[in-house]
């Protein structure tokens, strides 16, 4: 059977209306950068190529497992074990034959940053929640170099999202990383993502929460929700439209708990509010983990 002929104009005509002619074409135009392409990662290429934008890097360095199947796009029986960018291109590809897709399949680190983000308009995070290291680095060069960055977290049923634009503060002024051992980068970045911590109040089973083994629980409607808003961040960044809420403003939304708050916190994690939040935290935490050694 011939393969369908392909129409950019007619594929993504009902975006128009939202968008004007002239900005769904210069989304056609823009390179988005997109490191991880699991939970969120995958999500957020496949809706931002729905969007209409043209060209990805993407990298990643896993493969699917049977564990991804609850939240990843892209983890079917299909893609077991395939490589998880491979997968996610192909599906891509079969969304618009025309995308420009460079992949990074060894993930993003300080050896090749320098190509994942060249002639990019935008950097989406999708990285593992704790992949800190490679975070910090791709956040610091994109400040450097000027790029606007966002990153969306899937926080219980809901979504945090964050944008850093250049000239605006840091990645590392925000979060406050630098010294810190893993088990408080992750207080950190976690209370700093959602200073309201809306998805606290229904977490059912707190033993599934293990900093020092590395893992959480998740669910699909939350990286969902993530790619949502993130699109529409992306949207607005890209063509320049106004209303993007950038760092140490943020916000969440938690359609389980039916709210929806805006965050603002100057200094970042050196707030006065947020070092209490963080000490309370860090409390908890300890709690938690000798709940489940019990």
């Amino acid at each position: 059977m011939n393969q369908p002929a392909f129409n950019y104009d007619e594929a993504f005509s009902r975006n128009i209306g939202w968008v004007t002619l002239a900005e769904q074409s210069a989304l056609r135009g823009k390179r988005v950068a997109i490191a991880g392409m699991g939970g969120v990662g995958g999500v957020h290429l496949l809706t931002l190529a729905r969007l209409g934008v043209g060209a990805f890097h993407i990298a990643d360095m896993d493969v699917f497992e049977l564990v991804n199947f609850n939240r990843q796009v892209g983890a079917t029986l299909s893609t077991l074990h395939q490589p998880k960018a491979q997968a996610l291109a192909k599906m891509a590809h079969d969304i618009n034959p025309e995308l420009d897709i460079r992949i990074f399949d060894q993930g993003v680190d300080a050896t090749n940053l320098d190509a994942f983000l060249k002639d990019v308009d935008l950097y989406v995070d999708g990285l593992d929640f704790f992949a800190f290291d490679a975070r910090r680095k791709t956040f610091q060069a994109c400040w450097e170099r000027g790029i606007p960055a966002v990153t969306a977290a899937p926080l219980g049923m809901g979504t945090a999202v964050l944008s850093f634009l250049p000239g605006q503060m840091s990645f590392e002024e925000y979060f406050r990383l630098e010294g810190c051992d893993k088990d408080e980068m992750a207080v950190r970045f976690l209370l700093g993502l959602s200073p309201a911590m809306l998805q606290r109040g229904y977490l059912v089973d707190p033993s599934r929460v293990n900093f020092k083994e590395q893992r959480g629980p998740s669910t699909i409607a939350s990286c969902q929700l993530c790619a949502g808003v993130t699109a529409v961040e992306s949207l607005k960044i890209l063509l320049k439209r106004p209303g993007v809420l950038c760092a140490p403003r943020g916000f969440q939304f938690d359609p389980y708990r039916n709210r929806y708050v805006k965050t603002w916190r100057p200094w970042g994690n050196r707030n006065p509010i947020q070092q209490i939040g963080l000490f309370i935290a860090r409390r908890q935490l300890r709690a938690m983990g000798a709940r489940a050694r019990t």
